[in-house]
């Protein structure tokens, strides 16, 4: 996604908290992040050089961007947890270096050690992570070191030294953080259930290591020892407040999916969460059009079984506003009224509503972002319309541009599929036209962009089309002819007021309707070579007016001219400095070349 690209998208960015995704071309979500301001933090992405190299290389690679609005900066700090945990994006590893993100290790060797470290190493041990925090992996190790009794010692528990007794239990044992493998008492079986236990605690699944320990607690109060039993309800109670703290609904929830439609004239909007472990892990926003007089609740129903499907969701639960039927009777149907089922109900209303009021927005400038499906509907409506031989999949606009004859330049954007294809862009510097000539000049580009492609074997494009009247359509055709390419494409020209389509040797143009998406993408192709060409006109124009005013002094170069325009702001500032302000930017010898160049005839008339 270019810079350009993204300036015509992030209007539909919200300015509220929540949580941003990068993916690529294929669909691969490549970066989480999260915001207080979620277009200010987006925007930071595209509105900056960026420094960092890994932030370029992400950069270059988003296709797509999604969000989710969460109702404060702390859910999307939590939102923004569970969405790595569940889907390790790479960039949300690779892009950060070691010193920032810490990981929890859980070492492959006899009686594996857990701990914290910021280097990975392929040894094959097992590392959770990365996290957002070094306070929060060590509130991880804190909640474990006191729940679950494992070795802290770097000491070689293989097998072999076991049996041979070559180690002692230390303090740890003796104050009861750990149940002595080193000397044989505690087996690897148990002590890799205890590990088990841990993954499930730094992997979010609280709920199992709980319900073991609960487990354990009756076992010793039916045997009377409530000491132990008291023991285990306090690492109970421990994991139960560290659940509360790390997830954004309540965990004691079961998995759940949250639903909710809205709708206007001419479509609902079904907003969809999946809820896992306590935690938000999928968000989805439909737009499906309305056919006849649906009920919301039909629609409702099965636009949840369709996105069900697509997220293979097995939760035994849907949370929606209104009564739905569902197709399995196992299936629960909940309408909350209050609580947390009701909290992400109330977001899930929340991110539809941006949804709907961005289409309304886009809609009304004519925007509305179409899928490859709705467009390549519009190109097979092109080619019908236009009685085109292929589907214009390959599509090139040409326009000139000049000022009272100065300055001619020309501009050709390319679309493929329906889409710019920015990096087949083209400026043209007028070579051999002299003064305002407007056919002449369509004449030479066209002919030096269609002799490249032939010298080069490059495909040619379906559809040509020249930004002007019958006049510039002859000029481009003269030059094809030239070239052998005549009957290779279809050119057609576009009158720049009426916008009627004109075809060689057609007397009358073909008007297609204003509204009419064949003609709403010609449209918008004529408008990208307009902004294209008009910026590039103005950049040339730009230069050329700062060489007539100081590089036209002999001895000095462009570099030395923009120099004096960074300090001064204008060459008429710089026609009242002195000799001796000059020298400070220019230089001795160039300041007074500057300064006689300006002041030369008045030195003259003065010494007369």
């Amino acid at each position: 996604m270019t810079r350009a690209e993204f300036n015509n998208w992030v209007d539909s960015i919200p300015h509220q908290p929540g949580c941003y995704k990068y993916y690529d071309a294929n669909k691969e979500l490549l970066y989480v992040g999260k915001a207080k301001d979620l277009r200010k933090r987006v925007t930071s992405y595209f509105a900056k050089t960026l420094d960092n190299y890994k932030t370029r290389k992400l950069v270059s690679l988003i296709h797509s961007i999604d969000f989710t609005v969460t109702d404060s900066e702390h859910d999307a700090f939590l939102l923004e947890n569970s969405l790595i945990k569940h889907f390790q994006p790479k960039f949300n590893i690779s892009l950060k270096d070691d010193k920032t993100y810490p990981y929890i290790v859980i070492k492959k060797e006899p009686f594996p050690r857990v701990f914290f470290t910021r280097r990975v190493i392929r040894d094959g041990s097992e590392y959770l992570g990365p996290f957002t925090g070094l306070l929060r992996v060590k509130e991880l190790l804190e909640l474990v070191r006191h729940n679950i009794p494992l070795r802290t010692c770097s000491l070689n528990l293989s097998r072999e030294n076991i049996l041979k007794d070559k180690f002692k239990v230390c303090l740890e044992y003796h104050i009861g953080n750990c149940k002595g493998p080193c000397a044989g008492f505690q087996s690897a079986e148990e002590y890799n259930e205890q590990i088990q236990q841990v993954r499930h605690i730094l992997k979010g699944n609280i709920g199992e290591v709980i319900g073991r320990l609960k487990d354990e607690m009756m076992e010793y109060a039916t045997k009377m020892e409530f000491e132990k039993a008291q023991l285990l309800k306090l690492k109970i109670d421990d994991l139960q407040k560290y659940q509360v703290k790390s997830t954004i609904v309540n965990p004691r929830m079961d998995n759940a999916d949250i639903a909710c439609i809205l709708s206007d004239e001419n479509y609902f909007y079904v907003n969809y969460m999946m809820v896992s472990k306590g935690s938000v892990v999928h968000t989805k926003t439909l737009q499906i059009e309305k056919k006849t007089e649906e009920e919301e609740s039909d629609v409702l129903a099965l636009a949840l079984d369709e996105l069900r499907n697509a997220f293979g969701s097995n939760a035994e639960e849907v949370v929606v506003p209104i009564p739905v039927l569902v197709t399995d009777p196992k299936i629960k149907v909940t309408i909350p009224k209050l609580g947390d089922k009701k909290q992400l109900l109330d977001l899930a209303f929340k991110n539809a509503t941006i949804f709907l009021n961005e289409v309304k927005r886009k809609e009304s400038l004519l925007l509305t972002k179409a899928t490859q499906e709705d467009l390549l509907n519009t190109l097979a409506e092109m080619q019908d319309a236009l009685q085109l031989t292929e589907l214009p999949t390959h599509i090139e606009c040409f326009d000139n541009s000049n000022f009272q004859g100065s300055y001619p330049v020309a501009a050709m954007v390319c679309f493929k599929n329906g889409q710019p294809s920015k990096k087949d862009y083209r400026h043209f510097h007028i070579k051999t036209v002299e003064g305002p000539n407007d056919f002449a000049s369509m004449s030479e580009i066209v002919y030096r962009r269609y002799k490249r492609l032939s010298e080069e074997n490059q495909p040619l494009p379906q559809l040509v089309i020249i930004d002007g009247g019958k006049g510039q359509l002859g000029a481009a055709l003269k030059s094809l002819e030239k070239l052998g390419l005549l009957g290779k494409m279809t050119v057609v020209g576009l009158a720049k007021q009426e916008e009627s389509i004109f075809f060689p040797g057609d007397s009358e143009p073909l008007q297609l309707p204003y509204d009419n998406p064949a003609h709403l993408m010609i449209r918008r192709i004529r408008d990208e070579v307009h902004r294209f060409g008009i910026t590039f006109h103005r950049q040339v124009r730009s230069k050329s007016t700062i060489k007539n005013d100081l590089e036209a002094i002999p001895g000095i170069g462009e570099k030395t001219s923009i120099e004096l325009l960074k300090t001064f702001r204008s060459v008429k500032n710089i026609k009242t400095l002195t000799e001796r302000e000059l020298t400070r930017v220019a230089g001795a010898s160039k300041a007074r070349i500057i300064w006689n160049y300006f002041h030369g005839e008045e030195e003259k008339q003065n010494e007369d």
